[in-house]
């Protein structure tokens, strides 16, 4: 470990090779940590080091007794809250649950949120760069939950920090939240599982290797390790559109655009699509998004645990579990497997978005985050 750095070192670079961040982009609000290695994986890879940037709002404690991990989802990044401006291109994800007064109170609280291992937002990544110069791309190793937790609790080694007061998140970020529960129950006293499972099912696979593989089909994919430039930007932009159907209800998306066509010809609900995915294709790495998706394929908590429930049995946290009714990502069943393990009740968050009613319904997950420190 040689500790907290508070810039990227810096370099120049001709043309973007990734939609993510990159040494030489401006830093933002992000500070660093460097990892020593040799870091190793679980399926057997190892890295040589890793660089994991992250952000932080409110002060430490003397005793770090107040800190809170908040944990990002696919492509999300550390950037929780804030305006958007250089080295940020979009404002914060989840703004009105972090600040003072806010659910996550930063008059009170610690509040840490770090790019996942595997992403492209400054931790390290497929679109980083390797010991030889060049990006890993394709030579860049899998990387399982376990791993991505591993990465944080180094970070939390760190920044001084041994048990967090609570750690949330939602899909893949509440898979993260529930690996630090099992895995190092010692370190978290406070748990809240939102709008995501313990294990990943086929359709949830199925649907992430279809969407990897419109990404490997794209020609400027040229087996990970795409030249300068931006990349397969036509494949990861099938990809979030497929992955961006199963984020909405189909609910919300009649009543939004039905079967209108615009004047452009288009129907309304494929203008929209089209808006997100080319809106993804200037912030998010391609490579990351094979690497993530493949990490969400793999999660199970109850590998080398005796099972799911045996697993869940480890934890001693105060727990909150909550889903959204009209999530078709992550049913309502797939919650309530570990409430059950849990002992504790399922709590509905009742809304018409879909899986993103965990980022959009923020009124009654604040409510919840409120419950969860009160206790």
């Amino acid at each position: 470990m040689t500790g907290v750095r508070q810039a990227a070192t810096a370099a120049s670079r001709a043309l973007p090779r990734t939609g993510g961040w990159v040494e030489g982009d401006p830093v933002g609000d992000r500070r660093f940590v460097e990892l020593d290695g040799p870091v190793r994986l679980e399926r057997g890879g190892t890295l040589p080091g890793v660089r994991v940037a992250f952000e932080t709002w409110g002060t430490l404690a003397p005793d770090a007794g107040n800190a809170v991990l908040v944990e990002h989802a696919l492509t999300g990044d550390c950037h929780v809250v804030g305006p958007a401006g250089p080295g940020h291109p979009t404002a914060g994800w989840w703004p009105s649950l972090v600040g003072p007064g806010a659910p996550l109170d930063t008059d009170e609280l610690f509040v840490v949120c770090a790019n996942v291992l595997g992403g492209c937002q400054g931790t390290t990544g497929p679109s980083s760069t390797a010991p030889d110069g060049a990006p890993w791309g394709s030579r860049f190793p899998e990387v399982t939950i376990a791993d991505q937790v591993a990465v944080e609790a180094a970070l939390a080694d760190a920044l001084g920090i041994g048990t967090w007061r609570a750690v949330l998140g939602g899909s893949m970020g509440g898979m993260r939240a529930l690996e630090w529960a099992v895995s190092r129950p010692e370190r978290v006293a406070g748990l809240l599982f939102l709008a995501s499972n313990a294990v990943a099912s086929a359709d949830q696979i199925g649907t992430q290797t279809t969407q990897q593989t419109a990404v490997r089909a794209d020609p400027a994919w040229a087996g990970g390790d795409y030249a300068p430039g931006p990349g397969p930007v036509a494949g990861l932009g099938i990809a979030r559109r497929i992955a961006h159907l199963t984020y909405r209800s189909g609910v919300e998306l009649d009543a939004r655009f039905g079967t209108h066509v615009q004047d452009d010809g288009r129907f309304a609900v494929a203008s929209y699509l089209d808006h997100h995915a080319a809106k993804l294709a200037t912030r998010f790495d391609a490579g990351s998004y094979v690497v993530l998706t493949e990490a969400m394929n793999s999660w199970d908590v109850g590998r080398g645990r005796g099972g799911v429930e045996s697993a869940l049995s480890r934890i001693t946290a105060r727990s909150v579990v909550a889903g959204v009714d009209s999530d078709r990502l992550y049913p309502l069943p797939q919650q309530q497997r570990v409430a059950e393990g849990l002992g504790v009740p399922l709590r509905v968050l009742p809304s018409p978005y879909g899986h993103d009613g965990f980022l959009l319904e923020t009124a009654a997950v604040g409510a919840l985050v409120r419950e969860l420190l009160a206790g």
